[in-house]
This record gives C-alpha cells, sequence and structure tokens, in this order.
C-alpha cells in the first residue's frame, strides 16, 4: 500500500516565521471578586516537551506561537536568528522531541489514515537541522505502518541514529520491522539487522549495538525475549510470557560492558519493585542495584551518554523523582530552597549535569519556566507558561478521600472557587481520562477554568485509575460502567455530605474516557445531575474497543478491554439513551485522531430521535487535545454557556 508513505509524504512540513511572546503578567484584581476572561484559561502553554540541548546552549519543544503549537529550537542566549519554527502537519500529532547532538532534534509524528476499509495509526520520523533549517523525512519511503520506534541517539556528536521500521502492511519477510542506522542530517539509511519473524520490538545498549529482540504473535498473545551478547551475532531465548494471563517480560534497559549483566526493574523479596542487575543468560538476581524504603521504582532517568542511571521515578504522589545521582540530588536540594512554596520539577538537563530546564508550578498556577546553571548557582527565567496569568494564584486545590459504596478508598483532587463560598455550591465532578491514568495535585486549566466560574471541582481517581499500586489498578477490571463509575457517583455524595455540593446543582463533566462517564453517568444515575457534557467521549464501547488502529496486538488489547466490563452494549451510554433525563452537550474535534468523532455524532443522533435534550458542537479544527488556542476558546465558551444555562453558579 504505497499510497500510504505517498499521503504522508504530500503532508506539508514547512518553516514558519518566528513569534515573540509579550512578558507580561494579570494584574490582580482589586475590591470585589472579578472573575478573569475565558481568554486567559484559552492560552496555550508557553512550551511543552521541553528539551535541553546536549550541551545545555538551546531548547526544543512545542511552542505556542499565533495560537497555535509548532516545533521549535530556539537560543537560550537569546540569538533569535538561531531560532527554527516548524508548522506540525494537518491531523499529524507530535508524539515526542529528541536532540541528536547539539544541532539537530527527531520529531516523532503519529496520524489516523485509512487503510482499506479501517483506520490505522501511522507513524514516521522528522529531523530539523537547527543551521540549516532543513527538514529530513527519515524512513518514509518504508510502505510499512510504523517507522518510528529509535533504540539509540550517539553522544559523541555523530549523527547516526538507529531506528526500527515496517516496509509492509501484510504479514511478509518485510512486515516485521527491521533496525536501520538512520543519518539525521541526509536520511541515507543501511540496514544493520533484518526482520525476523513475530518479532515487533529491538533494543540497543548505549554504544549502538542491538542487543535484544521481543517477538510476539497475537492469536497466543505469547511473547519471547531474545538475547545477544555483546559482539555477538546470534540470540538466544531467554524469557517467554503469556501476555493475555498478565504475565509480563523483564525487559534490560542498561547493559554492563564486558558482562552478560544487564538492569531490569523487577519484584525484590518483599515485592517491592526495584533495580535489579541480572544475569541475562541465567535470569537470576545478581544485586540489588537501588531500591527505595517507601515506594516502588516504576522507571528510570539514565544520563544522556546512556551509562549510567541517575534517578528513578517512583510510587509516591509528594516525591515522584528520586535523584541518584550527587550532582542532581544537590541540584535539587538547591532548587527547592529557591521556591518552598512551589514544586521545582526538572524537565530536562545537559550532559554534565551543570545546565537544567526547572518548572516551577503550584496546583493553583501553571508556574514559570527556569534556566538553571548549576555552576554559577543562578536561575534565569525564560517564561511563564500563561503569560497572562504570570504569577498569579489562582483557586485552591488539594487531595481529599472518601469511602466508595463498598469500602474502598478512593483519592480525588478537590478544587474550591476562590470567588465563593465554602458550602452548599454549585458542583462538577470530572472524571479523567484513560481509564488508565489519574489526576494529580497540579495546575488543570478545565478545573481552574471552572472554579473562576464558581463550582467547586471534584476529580476523582476511581478503581482502575494508575498510581496507587497494582491491587488498586486491577480493582477496575470487570467494573468498567459499574463500580467505576459508583465511585465518581459516590464522589459526589461524599460532596454532599461534607456541605460542600448543594445536590440539586451537580453537573458531570469529561473528556474521552472522561466524557464516556458523563455520558454514562447521566444513564446510570438520571436522577443525581443537572446536566452533562461530554467532550471527544466513547460512545459505542463495542466499537472502541475493536478499533486498535491496524495493531498487531489486536487480539490482546482487546483482551485487555474484556477484562474491564462483562458486556459492553450493556455499558454503552448510545444502548441507554432511554433511561437519560439530563440535557447533554457533546463536543468533539474533527480532526480527532484518538477517539473518531463518529463516537459523537452517532450520540447525538440517538439523542435527537429519542426526544431527548441535547447539544453537539464539533469543532472543524480541533484534536483531542486542542491544541489550538482558539478551540479551546470555543470549547470552554461552550462549557461554560452550557452551565450557566443548566446549572448556574448563581
Amino acid at each position: 500500500m504505497r499510497w500510504i508513505w505517498v499521503f504522508l509524504l504530500a503532508t506539508c512540513l514547512c518553516p514558519v516565521g518566528a513569534a515573540g511572546a509579550d512578558d507580561g503578567a494579570a494584574a490582580p484584581a482589586a475590591g470585589d471578586f472579578i472573575p478573569l476572561p475565558t481568554e486567559v484559561f484559552a492560552q496555550l502553554p508557553f512550551i511543552e516537551d521541553a528539551q535541553l540541548s546536549p550541551d545545555g546552549g538551546r531548547v526544543a519543544g512545542l511552542i505556542a506561537a499565533d495560537g497555535a503549537q509548532q516545533i521549535r529550537m530556539m537560543d537560550l542566549e537569546g540569538k533569535r536568528e538561531d531560532d527554527v519554527a516548524v508548522a506540525i502537519p494537518d491531523q499529524t500529532e507530535v508524539a515526542w522531541i529528541r536532540w541528536v547532538g547539539n544541532d539537530n532534534i527527531i520529531v516523532g509524528l503519529h496520524a489516523l489514515l485509512p487503510v482499506d476499509i479501517d483506520n490505522w495509526y501511522i507513524s514516521r520520523l522528522i529531523a530539523i537541522n537547527r543551521t540549516s533549517r532543513k527538514i529530513t523525512k527519515l524512513l518514509w519511503d518504508l510502505n510499512g505502518q510504523n517507522a518510528a520506534d529509535v533504540l539509540w541517539i550517539p553522544s559523541d556528536g555523530s549523527t547516526q541514529i538507529l531506528v526500527t521500521g515496517q516496509n509492509s502492511i501484510y504479514e511478509s519477510a518485510e512486515f516485521w520491522p527491521a533496525v536501520y542506522r538512520v543519518d539525521v542530517t541526509n536520511g541515507r539509511k543501511r540496514i544493520v539487522e533484518r526482520g525476523r519473524s513475530s518479532v515487533l520490538d529491538w533494543g540497543a545498549d548505549n554504544r549502538g549495538q542491538v542487543r535484544y529482540a521481543v517477538g510476539y504473535r497475537d492469536h497466543s498473545t505469547r511473547s519471547t525475549l531474545l538475547y545477544r551478547s555483546e559482539n555477538d551475532h546470534g540470540f538466544k531465548l531467554i524469557d517467554t510470557a503469556r501476555l493475555r494471563d498478565e504475565d509480563e517480560l523483564d525487559l534490560p534497559f542498561h547493559f554492563l560492558h564486558g558482562t552478560d549483566h544487564g538492569y531490569m526493574i523487577r519484584p525484590a523479596p518483599d515485592d517491592r519493585m526495584v533495580v535489579a542487575e541480572v544475569d541475562l543468560l541465567t535470569g537470576e538476581a545478581v544485586r540489588t542495584v537501588h531500591a527505595e524504603p517507601d515506594a516502588d521504582i516504576e522507571g528510570v532517568l539514565m544520563s544522556i551518554d546512556g551509562t549510567k542511571m541517575i534517578g528513578v521515578h517512583v510510587s509516591d504522589r509528594d516525591r515522584p523523582v528520586r535523584w541518584i545521582d550527587p550532582v542532581m540530588a544537590a541540584n535539587q536540594k538547591a532548587l527547592d530552597a529557591m521556591s518552598p512554596n512551589a514544586t521545582a520539577r526538572i524537565i530536562s538537563y545537559s550532559a554534565d549535569l551543570q545546565k537544567l530546564l526547572v518548572r516551577f508550578s503550584t496546583p493553583d498556577n501553571p508556574g514559570l519556566l527556569f534556566y538553571y546553571d548549576a555552576g554559577t548557582g543562578m536561575a534565569t527565567r525564560l517564561a511563564s507558561y500563561n503569560e497572562q496569568l504570570g504569577a498569579k494564584r489562582l483557586s485552591r486545590a488539594k487531595f481529599v478521600t472518601y469511602r466508595a459504596r463498598d469500602g474502598l478508598e478512593i483519592e480525588a483532587v478537590l478544587t474550591m472557587p476562590r470567588g465563593g463560598g465554602k458550602s452548599n455550591l454549585p458542583f462538577v465532578v470530572m472524571p479523567h481520562g484513560g481509564p488508565w491514568a489519574h489526576d494529580d495535585l497540579g495546575y488543570d486549566y478545565w478545573a481552574q477554568f471552572l472554579a473562576e466560574r464558581g463550582y467547586a471541582v471534584l476529580q476523582p481517581n476511581f478503581r482502575g485509575s494508575t498510581g496507587y499500586g497494582e491491587a488498586f489498578l486491577k480493582a477496575g477490571q470487570g467494573q468498567l460502567g459499574y463500580a467505576m463509575q459508583d465511585d465518581v457517583s459516590d464522589g459526589v455524595r461524599w460532596a454532599v455530605a461534607q456541605g460542600i455540593a448543594d445536590p440539586k446543582r451537580v453537573c458531570i463533566v469529561g473528556a474521552s474516557y472522561g466524557g464516556y462517564a458523563a455520558m454514562w453517568g447521566i444513564a446510570k444515575d438520571p436522577d443525581q445531575y443537572r446536566c452533562a457534557i461530554s467532550i471527544a467521549g466513547v460512545s459505542n464501547l463495542r466499537r472502541e474497543v475493536n478499533d486498535f488502529g491496524g495493531n498487531v496486538r489486536e487480539r490482546l488489547y482487546r483482551g485487555q478491554w474484556q477484562k474491564m466490563t462483562p458486556d459492553f452494549a450493556t455499558v454503552s451510554p448510545i444502548n441507554a439513551v432511554d433511561r437519560i433525563k439530563a440535557p447533554l452537550l457533546l463536543i468533539h474535534g474533527k480532526k480527532d485522531v484518538t477517539v473518531d468523532v463518529v463516537q459523537s455524532a452517532k450520540m447525538y443522533s440517538a439523542m435527537v430521535k429519542a426526544g431527548k435534550e441535547v447539544e453537539y458542537l464539533p469543532i472543524p479544527l480541533a484534536d483531542h487535545y486542542f491544541t489550538r488556542e482558539a478551540d479551546r476558546l470555543t470549547l470552554l465558551t461552550a462549557i461554560e454557556a452550557f452551565l450557566r444555562k443548566h446549572n448556574p453558579p448563581d
């Protein structure tokens, strides 16, 4: 199907003009409370996915300019002539951005494109050079679905990376991804490892040698791990797992030079997740490399050259990152001391760990981006994430806990309106998307916007949410549409019992899975809510779980969804329209490549046919995440108008 990549090759990847930004901040209101205008909350964050170059001299990321996001490289010494900005291709999402040396970035892109009679997720890479401003398409001449899995990036200034790519959508020798060595400056490539039957993923060490392969067969959901010793040519089978039985392969993330040992995250004898050194040929643990006494290790942070582990991500909401490297630990300590009332999060670092990008933020402010030079101890402000807000503090948020009807403890984020009272408030419950995700105590522009309009907002981390351990995650199995939804309703009842919420003024609002929960909430508990707003929501679960974008793990993913509920049709909102009493607003971006806009369109038709009160707002240029400022303004304006009509705050 050569037209898959022909479509991508025809996609415009165009440099755009640089746009400056004002450094002003909103002045604090005087006297009586005056809510901030909607435009303030619709403003795009100054930067997302910020990445510091290895020498610490430049930053790359998704930068807001002219009401949209651009892929951009900026010189931190203020040399505007060195800035490079590239428009994101239409109906394409940026998955990530990484530096290759100090002069090039690579960008992972994905899109949802028609293939035969279905829509498939397609991934590709581009490279951008900061001096020539040249945009190079990498492996776009391949005919397969995916060609953007980067295995290795050199740290010595060279420009050849390791990438895997498929060359066919049909199960043949070229369907299985090969490993290519690709020069990011010109796109030239050569095969390092040819595709192997059933091998879908490859892994390399920090020296750029392919060291393992992961095989998978969807009919059995059996996965295999093949390992190759350093400088060897043959692979050995060292592990197997049947994924449908919730068994998993432990994959090495670091290899010890000159040995067959590697580092893995795996359970210790006391069941805590630790970093262990493992003999890869025998599978035996040699020693515990690092463990945290009060938390599970969930991920690792490596040095730029991949030679050492400098930090870990852990299951602790208060200190989610723990630095192992003494230099980084000292950096974090110094940053914490600079702003004790804010969270200082290191989001990127240079190769020598002396230059950092740091975000200082609070739950009631999106924060400031700083450049920190550890050598001088100087922190230089680069930008406000929301320039109209500046350092202004908005509504206070905090964690609360309540008991679900079966006794399970549920944690939630509660945001109380800064301009309102403390009791008997108009109330919005806002379940998160996923459902395998969670809300934390960070700035949330939807919650803050609703609080600014006078609503108390509760964001429940219902069972099945991540961040609370394996048992809590698995508690969601079989409960989608049942106990998972009851956890949301029980959060409302808790707020009423606490005197926070007026039981006659409660609405439910959510996006993606949260949009499903909003629709299902007014069907399952029709007398609890005055209204509901579903944003990019899933109305027909059976359709959703059968749509995997051509993924070769379709049977596995379908099985994982099927474990979540015994009957998709029974808990699909589109099949329960007759039970709905509350008015419903459906909002959906027509360029959403995550949840098809047809999910909202068909729910609207079903509601109209049943004579139910419903409004539908398809937004022509909006994607799943509303990454255009104009679309965010349309979204927030519609939410406010609908809530004011059906659940007025005063």
